[in-house]
Formats: C-alpha cells, structure tokens, sequence
C-alpha cells in the first residue's frame, strides 16, 4: 500500500509539473506581441528582390575572385560592403570610416593572409549597450587554377541579406523607428577555413559578450534543396539552433514567422544526433559554445555546394527576400521588446 501511495504521489507531482511548464509555455507564446506590425512590414517591403540580386550579382562577380580569406578578391568585397554602409549612412562601431575588425597573418593557418570581418552598427535608442548580432560569412574558396569559385549561395546570398536588413534597420531609425538595442551587422572572414573569423570575434569582441543579447546567423539562404524540390515546397527555411539556449528565442523566431511570413520552418536539422552537424558548422556555433542563444537560417545543401557552379543565376531572389524579411522581423523583435531576451531554457 505504501508503494502504491508513493507512486501515486510521485504521479502527482510529474502531472503538476507537466502542467506548470505547459503553462509557462503557453504564457510565454501569448507574450510575444509584434507592438508596431505595420512598420515590420513597411520596412521589411524594402528588402526587395532587385536589390538583393544586385549584391548577389555583384559580390558573385569575377571581380571579386571568390573571395578567398586575405586575397585581393575578398579585400574588393569588403570594401563594397564599407562603400555601401557609408552610403547609406550607417555608421561603424570602431569610429571614423574604419568598417574592419583587423585579423593578424597569425591568426590563419601558414597559407593564409591577414583579413578582417566588416562591422557596421547602429545604436539603440534605450539600451544602447545591449547587442543583437546579425553574422553572416563574407569569404568563399577562392580560384584554382582558372576556375573561380563564385559562391552566390555560400555566402553571397547570406552577405546580401545582411546589407538589405542594415538597409531597412537605418531606414526605420531616420523615420523615428530606431531599434530600443542597438545592432551589429558582421561579415566575418575565414569561416571556410573554419569558423576563424567568428572564432577570432569571441576572443576579440567589439561589445561585451555580457552585454550580447543574440546572434543571427546566415549561410546559405538563396537556393531549395533536394529534399524540398522533390516535395514541390520551396517555401521552407530550415531554423538550427533557436532552442538549444533560449526557449524564448524559439518562439520569437516561431512567431515573427506566423506575423509576416508564413514559410514552413524545418527543424530536421535541429535534432541533436543529426548526422551532417550543422549546428556545429558555421559561425554561430562559436557565439553558442560561449552559451549565446543562436539561430543559423540554412537552405540546405545542394548539387553546387563548393563548385563552381553555385553561380548568381540559380538563386531564387523572392525567396531571399522572404527569408531575409524573416530574420529582419525576428531581429526586430529581440531589438524593440520591452525585456532582454531571456537566455535560458524553461
């Protein structure tokens, strides 16, 4: 009998827990209220197709060589990304026209020059020193031979977005709607060579990983995988990564998508033994490992991944533009709430 009343107790216990975490789940779902939608939607509008083509084109241009860690060819893109910040006025957190974060020849592997990640910032009107990270890799492999490597999806694609949302972030800020936390856009170098530049960020921090609310990562987002092609869906976006730190954060992303986008988000390679690892292999993971809630935006691999092949013409630039408004509108959520993220799980 005595058993009976302890596993009855303890069944007791386990239902009101259940009940309790459903509750908090629930709550936190209902808290989470876009307060200004019609301005999301009005500067998300324009991030626009054309111009993200345009970058795409562009930073996927022989000009720019496949813009391999310290060559010439990655130095011409990182100045197109200074050229474009300082013409559309917005600023660098290092001061002055200085948009590079400098990476010593030491840093790399011997083959490898000196290179920098490109920073630019706009500050918060309220909690200026509380960050939001938007990253995403800026380098490809380079050339060989005479074939050049063009990397349009990885990562022109993921660079492109990155300059779009900047766009509409400072766009919003000159008409009054400038976020509470502040933002830094960083195109990080060497993430080819392994994650280098994001590793070089977290050991060499701009801003306080403290004072660190987020990173949003983006690499690879202008292309449909096998898998979606054969289901005839390329309305997806895979989401790796939301809720391994902050529950919170997951349900921002989940709803910032019901607000204003609507794609499928897939979480297959969320699961913690997928076997590909991607959650491990791009440059969020080193904003993760230092316990920073994350999201990696992905479109999957596909026949030209690390070819020559993954060239401008086969990015699909409506769907860029729908998931570059998804990651723009979650950004501007973890930017404008009136609380910190909470970076626990519940």
């Amino acid at each position: 009998m005595k058993a009976l009343i302890i596993a009855s107790a303890l069944s007791l216990v386990g239902s009101c827990a259940t009940t309790s975490y459903t509750q908090k789940i629930e709550n936190l779902k209902e808290s989470i209220v876009f307060e200004r939608p019609e301005a999301v939607i009005k500067y998300g509008n324009t991030i626009t197709p054309d111009e993200l083509s345009a970058h795409v084109y562009k930073l996927s241009s022989n000009d720019f060589e496949g813009r391999q860690t310290g060559r010439n060819g990655f130095h011409k893109a990182s100045k197109y990304l200074k050229d474009f910040y300082i013409s559309n006025d917005v600023p660098s957190p290092l001061g002055s026209d200085n948009y590079y974060q400098s990476i010593p020849k030491s840093y790399f592997t011997k083959d490898s020059l000196a290179s920098q990640n490109v920073v630019a910032f706009i500050e918060g009107s309220e909690h200026p020193e509380e960050i939001i990270i938007l990253s995403g890799h800026l380098d490809h492999l380079g050339t060989s031979e005479e074939t050049t490597y063009y990397g349009a999806d990885d990562n022109a694609s993921g660079t492109a977005a990155l300059m779009e949302i900047a766009q509409a972030f400072i766009a919003a800020k000159k008409e009054g709607y400038g976020p509470k936390r502040s933002i830094l856009f960083l195109h990080l170098t060497a993430e080819e060579s392994g994650l280098l530049g994001s590793s070089y960020y977290v050991k060499h921090p701009i801003f306080s990983l403290n004072n660190t609310v987020a990173n949003l990562n983006i690499d690879m987002i202008g292309r449909v995988d096998p898998k979606h092609d054969r289901l005839q869906d390329d309305n997806y976006i895979y989401i790796i990564g939301a809720d391994r730190i902050s529950t919170e954060l997951h349900y921002i992303s989940e709803a910032a998508n019901t607000w204003f986008t609507n794609l499928n988000l897939d979480y297959s390679y969320n699961k913690e033994d997928e076997p590909n690892r991607y959650y491990y292999r791009s440059d969020h993971y080193n904003f993760a490992y230092k316990g920073l809630p994350v999201i990696f935006y992905f479109n999957g691999e596909h026949e030209d991944y690390h070819k020559p092949t993954d060239t401008p013409d086969k990015i699909n630039y409506p769907l860029l533009q729908k998931r570059s408004q998804l990651i723009f509108a979650t950004a501007w959520y973890l930017a404008n709430s009136k609380h910190r993220l909470n970076p626990n799980k519940l």
